[in-house]
């Protein structure tokens, strides 16, 4: 990884936010405090390193897609139930989430190789529960999330496209061997003071599909999805994926809401 990217370190809550149980048939997976909910199955997945990760499916009853959402370094699933709620709600989209290895009740230990098989039990969870196509898929990385987000979408010739969220230039390196024409959508705020501006606008001019990127003007690093453009930026982009023949073409009808109201601050990022 570049100098930026080595400065960059695993932060697991400890101890972690949340705990998941075993009902009493030991079938199902309940996870605490999150109360119980018919659209949100648990699951503990196996990964090639041998670690079990936890992984949460929240789901839309009328989703358009789904995300797979690779989230920032000083997180756990725990501190992030309002913000899958919210973005489950405001973008009519599934959600994805996981653990890396050593977060939360993930076994294992954080380190980029386990990341990236992390993401890759995700996507198989994904196509063998909920037979999630390509297509249908949207990867989502957040900050160092963005690493795990780039190295699957390496892999998959159909996505639907990868959004890049706060990311950092190092992902870069595995833009190179992406040669399939999928959507990049990159967001920044112009205020982070945790990764530079300058390493979105580097990742986007890699990008070989580009859609117009996000520079959330005062934005930091962790606090984009409380600024209104963040909102009507992803709308749109869902919106124009929805019709991704037509290549630059958006729906300028946005998805109605029931409500713009914004979760905590997701604390999506630290340094010792």
């Amino acid at each position: 990884m570049g100098n930026v990217a080595s400065r960059f370190a695993f932060y697991p809550p400890t101890p972690p936010t949340y705990k998941v149980l075993e009902e009493k048939d030991g079938m199902k997976l309940i996870f605490s405090p999150l109360p119980k909910e018919k659209n949100v199955e648990v699951h503990r997945l196996d990964t090639k390193s041998g670690n079990k990760i936890i992984a949460i499916f929240w789901k839309h009853p009328f989703a358009r897609f789904t995300f797979l959402y690779s989230h920032g370094n000083a997180a756990d699933l725990g501190q992030m139930i309002d913000l899958f709620m919210y973005l489950r709600a405001q973008f009519r989209v599934n959600i994805m989430s996981y653990d890396y290895s050593g977060y939360g009740a993930s076994t294992g230990k954080p380190t980029e190789l386990n990341t990236y098989y992390d993401v890759e039990a995700v996507y198989d969870c994904l196509k063998s529960q909920y037979g999630i196509k390509e297509e249908e898929l949207i990867l989502y990385g957040q900050s160092v999330g963005s690493g795990p987000t780039v190295h699957l979408a390496s892999k998959l010739v159909n996505l639907r496209a990868v959004v890049i969220h706060s990311g950092i230039l190092s992902g870069i390196r595995v833009l190179y061997p992406i040669k399939m024409t999928f959507w990049f959508d990159i967001f920044k705020g112009t205020s982070d003071e945790v990764v530079d501006c300058t390493h979105g606008k580097q990742l986007w001019e890699n990008c070989k599909e580009k859609y117009e990127p996000l520079w959330v003007k005062g934005g930091g690093h962790c606090d984009l999805e409380a600024y209104p453009e963040y909102l009507k930026h992803m709308r749109k982009f869902l919106n124009a994926m929805e019709k991704p023949t037509t290549k630059g073409e958006t729906n300028e009808q946005l998805t109605q809401n029931p409500s713009d109201n914004q979760p905590k601050r997701n604390k999506c990022l630290g340094f010792g």
